[in-house]
């Protein structure tokens, strides 16, 4: 479905107390949230949900940084909304992001950038189903 997408707040946003800040921007720019839970991923969880970055150097960072401590899983649903929100976040390093995005305004550095978005509507599928059941997202998808 082209209209939703997976947002995860992540463990370096929440632990700063940013989540509702980020929260509150993304309904500022038109996103409906249809189902959210807050989660501390086990490193098993973790590494299943990055298995496509695997044999990726960063891989090990990532979802050690990912199991550290809670982050906040969305489904966030708007007219294109994987490339809508992958605006909204910004470039993966902070200091290349566009001002007015979440990961120029509340990321630290480039492997703790305050939110993970799907990079397509296929893996914007899989992503909502690895943290919802069909039956915790409202409306009709």
């Amino acid at each position: 479905m082209e209209n939703i997408t997976l947002a995860i707040i992540k463990p370096d946003a929440v632990a700063a107390g940013n989540a509702g800040k980020i929260i509150d921007r993304i309904l500022q720019t038109g996103f409906k949230i249809r189902a959210s839970r807050i989660i501390h991923l086990t490193r098993g969880q973790a590494e299943d949900f990055y298995a496509v970055h695997r044999e990726r150097p960063f891989y090990d960072e990532l979802t050690t940084f990912m199991s550290s401590a809670p982050a906040m899983p969305l489904v966030l649903e708007k007219s294109g909304a994987v490339e809508e929100f992958r605006k909204l976040m910004g470039a993966t390093d902070p200091a290349e992001a566009e001002k007015g995005t979440i990961r120029k305004d509340f990321a630290k550095n480039k492997g703790e950038n305050a939110v993970h978005g799907s990079d397509s509507d296929e893996n914007a599928q899989k992503e909502v189903a690895f943290f919802f059941a069909q039956s915790d997202i409202l409306g009709n998808f």
